[in-house]
């Protein structure tokens, strides 16, 4: 493999989502990896040494971290590798539903190395009331916290477990674990949830041309790049690889056939990086 330039990131840029694997050991309906029909690309992984490889060639930037995710990326048999050699310019966060092995964890991994000022934890646990026990989650998370990391939980506000999740909330905050809510994004009963910068572009029977750019720097499980998260769970042809030697960040319009059935991942209206309210993470332009 040729030598592998760095790789600069617009300014722009406000979120690198870096999808080690898209595997999950539990199943949520609700799951935003599979909105949609999606496929979740539950195949080829690239093993840790070109993760690292791949990743390393990012420059970023102080307030901007590489967010290692999935699926569950605990899942990943080079997980903790992959934590442990990514270069300490670049800041990292993790989402996960933390089934990996905590004392194992404890002891391999840094918690400095996880640490960093942002109005949030840098290690997000989410939490599926259907597929998890509380009790044994608010231990984690207390192990973990009494070993230095800077970890929360997350909650989702489906219809169907809003009681249970807010009853979960009221409980960890009194044990003194962060536990926050999120929106939840998707069709119930029929119903579309979620705030959305471009409603129509969601769950329409119609697709529609249009020209769309993205904040995003998304990496899928083989150091694929992708346009967007629709593109990424769909299958669809990525627009560079990280391992690829002439890659370059670009913010750019690009053209798309798929209005109507983004992933509500990209046209939410949500939070930016420093917590502001408003952020969406692409633009949007009619043909």
């Amino acid at each position: 493999m040729k030598n592998l330039k760095e790789i600069y990131l617009p300014e722009s840029y406000n979120y690198i989502a870096c999808f080690l694997t898209l595997n999950c050991n539990i199943g949520c309906e609700y799951c935003i990896n599979t909105f949609s029909g999606s496929r979740g690309l539950r195949g080829p992984e690239v093993e840790g040494e070109q993760w690292v490889k791949g990743l390393n060639r990012i420059i970023s930037r102080s307030g901007l971290p590489l967010t290692i995710q999935g699926g569950e990326p605990g899942l990943h048999p080079d997980f903790i590798k992959i934590l442990n050699s990514i270069k300490e310019s670049i800041e990292i966060d993790i989402l996960t539903n933390l089934s990996f092995d905590v004392e194992s964890f404890i002891k391999e991994v840094d918690p400095a190395r996880l640490r960093r000022q942002a109005p949030y934890p840098n290690i997000r646990v989410s939490y599926h009331p259907d597929y998890m026990e509380l009790n044994e989650l608010i231990d984690k998370m207390l192990v973990m916290q009494e070993a230095g990391f800077s970890i929360g939980v997350f909650g989702i506000l489906h219809p169907e477990f809003r009681e249970k999740i807010m009853a979960a909330r009221d409980r960890c905050l009194k044990l003194g674990v962060d536990f926050r809510t999120k929106e939840f994004l998707g069709f119930y009963n029929g119903k579309l949830y979620g705030s959305y910068m471009y409603p129509d572009a969601v769950g329409s029977s119609e697709r529609k041309k249009c020209l769309c750019r993205s904040t995003e720097l998304i990496i899928g499980p083989e150091c694929r790049v992708y346009r967007c998260h629709h593109d990424l769970y769909k299958g669809f042809p990525p627009v560079g690889n990280l391992l690829d030697p002439e890659f370059e960040a670009r913010y750019v319009f690009r053209d798309c056939a798929e209005y109507g059935d983004c992933n509500p991942c990209d046209i939410k209206v949500t939070t930016d990086r420093f917590q502001k309210y408003g952020h969406t993470s692409v633009e949007i332009k009619p043909v």
